[in-house]
């Protein structure tokens, strides 16, 4: 079964820290740029962060450049998103995506080839 598997999302105070994985099964993840997204409610969609498929190149979003980190273990097939410093306004549900090398890198893409199911982030004291 092809798909993208997320974890590690959970309630944090502000101030803190969170490290979410993004792991990939039934296809090899070093193949695919990967996005990381987030929609909290009543929100559209927001893409978060990207990496390409051997961690050379990273962008993010202006909201949350500084405090969090992606990286990829591409000998784990998996995807993190190290988030610290965590503000209220971080709180929605985290999914990454995948988009196959052989298109332009692009940050964020419009179309992705897999998409995992979510990872709910909630940011309160």
């Amino acid at each position: 079964q092809l798909q993208l598997v997320e974890s590690g999302g959970g309630l944090v105070q502000p101030g803190g820290s969170l490290r979410l994985s993004c792991a990939a099964s039934g296809f090899t993840l070093d193949e695919y740029v990967v996005a990381w997204f987030r929609q909290a409610p009543g929100k559209e969609r927001e893409g978060v962060s990207c990496i390409s498929t051997h961690g050379g190149r990273t962008d993010y979003a202006i909201s949350v450049k500084g405090r969090f980190t992606v990286s990829r273990d591409n000998a784990d097939n998996t995807v993190y998103l190290e988030m610290n410093i965590l503000k209220p306004e971080d709180t929605a549900v985290y999914t990454c995506a995948a988009r196959s090398v052989r298109y332009s890198y692009s940050c964020p893409a419009d179309d992705y080839d897999y998409w995992g199911q979510g990872t709910q982030v909630t940011v309160s004291s």
